[in-house]
């Protein structure tokens, strides 16, 4: 139970108690759609590749292969809801994505062992979307893969291994994937880009705690987190080898496979097992990790 003495602040469409948030809630702002004004999707439509007839091999497309289930997300699509609430095979899952910072990630919805679902609160910090759970709501970070705010604070969520790559790659490797359909329940453009030009342009429309000018803000990085040390791996350092790479860091070995076609990379650890990244622009993870080693060959 909150505390009585304890003073709610109300931004958007949250009161926020200060003494349950674990960011500063005045860095919190309104990215300007309230609550749910971008519309998660709770109850997703796949079609198999075969039956694919809306994406370009160039297509970019969030990709997940986990618990036996092969599924890709056409960032076209979610560049208007964001959040899908999934399930591979019984297992709940949440695939998200901020336009603003070029992030997607992939979440195991199962907590504490209770299924959450989520919702695009309408909120950002360090300009990346502020998820919502509908039970408690709580916010969760996206690029910190925790709760900041709420009943939740300080619980995290295990990321799972999605991949940002080409419909061409995506469906070479993965031939019987299922995709998610554009018969989403809402009527939108999947054909049009929201945010075109903001990919390219040095812009960002909302406050950040740090920049880093090494990089344009919009370079496109692999993110890497292991035990509290963080990695960042831009493209444009990827590009400049020849594809596989050997490192280390924190401790641990792994194998990098890049493609320089669909500028998409996998990492693995010795024993052949994919390892998480989060691919976002170089300003979104410099923000939230200033002191991020950066990967050069």
């Amino acid at each position: 139970m909150l505390p009585v003495s304890a003073t709610a602040e109300r931004i958007g469409d949250f009161e926020l108690y200060p003494d349950r948030a674990s960011i500063p809630l005045g860095e919190i702002h309104s990215g300007g759609p309230a609550k749910d004004g971008i519309p998660a999707i709770d109850n997703p439509r796949f079609v198999q590749s075969g039956a694919v007839a809306d994406l370009k091999p160039e297509s970019r497309v969030l990709g997940l292969d986990w618990n036996g289930v092969t599924k890709a997300y056409p960032i076209g699509i979610m560049n208007w809801h964001e959040i899908v609430n999934d399930r591979y095979g019984e297992e709940p899952v949440a695939i998200t994505y901020c336009p603003l910072c070029g992030s997607g990630v992939a979440f195991s919805a199962r907590v504490s062992g209770e299924v959450l679902q989520f919702g695009v609160s309408g909120l950002l910090y360090n300009s990346d979307v502020l998820l919502y759970d509908r039970k408690t709501e709580s916010l969760w970070s996206q690029l910190l893969a925790r709760a900041v705010t709420g009943e939740m604070n300080g619980t995290r969520l295990k990321v799972l291994p999605l991949v940002v790559t080409t419909w061409l790659e995506w469906r070479a490797q993965h031939p019987e994937t299922w995709v998610l359909s554009r018969e989403t329940g809402y009527t939108r453009n999947y054909d049009r880009d929201p945010y075109a030009g903001y990919e390219t342009s040095e812009g960002i429309y909302f406050p950040v705690k740090k920049q880093d000018p090494r990089y344009h803000p919009k370079e496109q990085i692999l993110g890497l987190e292991i035990d509290g040390q963080f990695k960042a791996y831009p493209v444009a350092e990827l590009s400049r080898t020849e594809g596989e790479i050997q490192d280390r860091f924190a401790g641990q070995s792994f194998t990098i496979h890049y493609n320089p076609v669909s500028q998409s990379a996998r990492f693995f650890d010795p024993q052949g097992n994919q390892i998480p990244v989060i691919r976002s622009y170089w300003f979104a993870w410099y923000a939230f990790h200033p002191d991020t080693a950066v990967f050069r060959p």
